[in-house]
């Protein structure tokens, strides 16, 4: 079904694709806030209860393409329903484990559920929204994973406290549930392209992806598997299992990742733009608290308060992100919003040391706007270039960008804000200390915003034809 002559998409359908997102998002932000009771729950340590989390990001990362693929050949609807069905059943089966293990597991298959909910609905979008809606659309959906990332700490706080552990996942049985029933109801069934039929899932690509983005995200987490196995051990079976997907790709009568799908200048630009993008989001999650809290003084309370500022600024900015892609076209929004985003973040760097929380303040209500801009423009300008058949995959790939992104920020950028404090740690370190150190690895990350913006030059006219 082409974009051009898609019916209007429906309330409804806009509320399941967006409700599948805000899911996701929960998924993860509703599990942090209950690793310390966990910890007391199962008399188990940080390391232990960690991953929790880290068992749904990694199944998330490893199976967000293969997901968006899965939905080119079988169908979008059916897939996004099995993945709801899976969210839905594995959050039962999280709030119904009798220990640490079981529910480790349970993560792992809320995770692969989680994956099918951030990757087809951009692809349903593409099939169901007007081309002039696009942006409005892809900005909803920013906006929803933002509220889900903001939401999920305060209300599985409360949940967790008046309830228990177990309620926070009865919480997401039944919003899955209930996200269900609305993707049952509201989205439509997709008239199959005569092609489909003909193609196969590549299961060796597939397994050799899989193997490669694990191994992976555990070393970019430096996550210990086991106790002899260091992270930066798993970096050779990484590099065995990219040459193995390579291989089988070039072989393969219907690849995964088709090399020529990839090898065009709009996506690999694309592409890039949006890994760099994720990891200086990430970036101001992980090291801002540590400078609000050593840096500035903060409690705890009031470094969570000066922190929701960007989340609630995110969900704001969402939708009028989209709309002003609809109205002035992604390439033109694109490089506006990077440099939003570089000047935000050159003021991050600079503001808080001179003027303390106003300075922070201002410069995260300058930096989120332009990140929901770059992401709604970035988001719509791939989709319009990907053919009906490739709409899944594309948008996996930027599920999959955006992951790895988030976990290079939360590893890289802290450790370069860790190594300019000197060998010191936060307690031993002066303010001054560490205000210089959160000033430099902050304009570093406005350096990384300003290589996304030559970037999207480079690109912008590869685009033209695709926007509005």
């Amino acid at each position: 079904m082409k974009n051009e002559s898609a019916p209007a998409a429906s309330k409804l359908v806009l509320a399941a694709l967006a409700g599948s997102i805000l899911l996701a998002a929960l998924g993860v932000s509703i599990a942090t806030v209950a690793l310390p009771t966990l910890a007391r729950a199962f008399s188990a340590g940080v390391q232990q209860v960690q991953w929790v989390v880290l068992a749904y990001l990694l199944a998330v990362t490893a199976a967000i393409v293969v997901a968006g693929r899965m939905g080119d050949l079988y169908g979008n609807r059916r897939v996004l329903v099995a993945g709801l069905v899976l969210f839905t059943s594995a959050s039962a089966a999280c709030a119904l484990a009798p220990g640490l293990g079981w529910l480790i597991a349970g993560r792992v298959a809320q995770g692969l559920g989680a994956a099918i909910l951030m990757s087809l609905p951009m692809s349903i979008a593409k099939g169901l929204v007007a081309k002039e809606r696009m942006g409005t659309a892809m900005g909803l959906f920013g906006a929803m994973s933002a509220i889900g990332t903001a939401l999920g700490p305060s209300l599985g706080g409360v949940v967790i406290g008046a309830l228990g552990w177990r309620a926070a996942f009865i919480m997401l049985t039944l919003c899955g549930a209930g996200m269900l029933t609305l993707a049952l109801r509201g989205v439509p069934a997709e008239r199959r392209e005569s092609g489909a039929a003909t193609n196969r899932m590549d299961w060796a690509g597939s397994l050799w992806l899989s193997i490669l983005l694990l191994c992976f995200a555990l070393a970019a987490t430096g996550s210990k598997v086991g106790v002899a196995i260091q992270p930066w051990m798993l970096l050779a079976p990484a590099a065995v299992a990219l040459l193995a997907f390579v291989r089988t790709e070039s072989a393969a009568a219907h690849p995964l990742v088709p090399v020529a799908l990839v090898r065009g200048r709009v996506i690999v630009v694309a592409l890039v733009m949006n890994l760099l993008v994720g990891a200086v989001m990430m970036s101001t999650l992980v090291v801002g608290p540590f400078f609000l809290s050593f840096g500035l003084g903060l409690s705890e309370a009031e470094t969570g308060m000066v922190m929701a500022v960007g989340p609630i600024a995110a969900a704001l900015a969402g939708v009028p992100a989209g709309w002003v892609t609809d109205r002035f076209g992604a390439s033109r929004t694109l490089p506006v919003g990077l440099l939003l985003a570089a000047g935000g973040l050159y003021g991050f760097a600079v503001l808080p040391v001179l003027i303390g929380v106003p300075g922070y303040v201002v410069a995260l209500a300058l930096i989120t706007p332009g990140f929901q801009l770059f992401l709604a423009a970035n988001n719509t300008a791939v989709m319009a270039a990907a053919a009906d058949e490739h709409r899944g995959l594309f948008s996996g790939l930027l599920g999959l960008t955006r992951n790895l992104g988030f976990m290079a920020g939360a590893s890289l950028l802290p450790l370069l804000f860790a190594s300019l404090l000197g060998g010191h740690d936060l307690a031993g370190s002066s303010t001054q200390a560490v205000g210089e150190a959160f000033s430099t690895t902050f304009l570093a990350a406005a350096g990384l915003c300003a290589l996304a913006f030559f970037l999207a030059l480079l690109g912008n006219t590869s685009w033209r034809p695709a926007c509005p």
